[in-house]
């Protein structure tokens, strides 16, 4: 994630808009990533198009499998060019990256989420949220609709987002029904090796070995904590004996988690020693070997943000560009 400003971001409360918080989750398998991409089925354009579709707003083209809908007629029988939905996330997510915590914003027009109440004897956030269910597809949960407090920006107000990424190294075992969200590669992994080495990533650094930055952006960043494990096996858990790569850090530049866990696959084969990827942190150098692993083990897992007194003045702080 870059710090660089947002072009489709709302100033709060701007003619009559209200910010909302949707937290959701979805399953990135079939997804080309966050982003909205003109004629390709994106979570972004998704949930933009649900959400055009259940305030009657603007007049849209379906390319996300919803059906054609238009605002209502003006005077004279004109199709109006009404609001056109926005959302601002915390993580955009790449092609076929799942998210269970997933966190974005939107600024509605006031009288359109009204608008959603309809018959409903509930709050216009949850009447939104269930219109919203009803029309999503099943691959994604719209998991709460809620107003945000003064301040927040999905995006720039978060502390810290947190990754995992899931691996089977013991072929034959790993459960089919995981086969979306799992990695699964062939021979055991030295976890203790992996986890040790990279623990090298823990702190501020620039991750150019492992990532590229956007246009105007860094690939500076700080990581929180990172680590390995073999999750404890369990009769019936489907996760038993898997292998586990989880990362926090306050942002993330473009394909460094999933470089990252690559490198360290390296490492944990036998192909590579942790020197090596202790150097790769120490002297940013991009090179194929360590380039992105397969996308479907990686799942977003939380996003978190400060109080809400200290949202605002976060938001300011992060936009900064970053050095060492």
């Amino acid at each position: 994630m870059e710090e660089n400003a947002d072009p489709d971001r709302y100033a709060p409360d701007a003619g009559g808009e209200v910010r909302l918080r949707l937290d959701l989750a979805y399953d990135g398998g079939s997804f080309h990533g966050w982003a909205r991409q003109p004629g390709l089925r994106t979570v972004q354009g998704t949930i933009e198009e649900a959400l055009a579709k259940v305030t009657g707003s603007g007049r849209r083209q379906d390319r996300q499998g919803l059906g054609t809908f238009s605002a209502p007629a003006g005077k004279e029988g004109e199709v109006q060019e009404g609001w056109n939905p926005r959302l601002v996330v915390a993580g955009r997510t790449d092609t076929g990256v799942h998210a269970s915590r997933q966190v974005c914003h939107l600024d509605l027009p006031a009288d359109l989420l009204a608008s959603c109440q309809g018959h409903m004897e509930v709050d216009p956030e949850q009447a939104l949220e269930r219109r919203l269910r009803h029309v999503l597809p099943d691959d994604v949960v719209i998991r709460s609709v809620t107003r945000a407090p003064d301040g927040f920006d999905a995006r720039f107000s978060a502390l810290e987002r947190t990754y995992v990424y899931r691996i089977c190294d013991r072929p034959g075992a790993m459960d089919p029904r995981l086969r979306g969200f799992v990695l699964e590669v062939d021979g055991p992994l030295d976890v203790e090796l992996m986890d040790s080495c990279a623990q090298a990533a823990v702190g501020l650094h620039d991750f150019g070995s492992f990532s590229t930055p956007n246009p105007g952006g860094t690939t500076i960043r700080k990581v929180l904590k990172v680590g390995w494990r073999r999750v404890p096996r369990v009769e019936g858990d489907l996760e038993s004996g898997l292998v586990e790569f989880t990362i926090v850090a306050d942002a993330f530049a473009h394909n460094m988690v999933r470089s990252l866990v690559n490198a360290c696959l390296r490492v944990g084969a036998g192909r590579q020693t942790a020197d090596w990827f202790r150097g790769k942190v120490e002297t940013p150098a991009r090179e194929g070997a360590t380039g992105p692993i397969a996308a479907r083990g990686l799942t977003l897992e939380g996003v978190a943000y400060p109080p809400d007194g200290e949202l605002a003045l976060r938001a300011q702080a992060i936009r900064a560009r970053r050095t060492l």
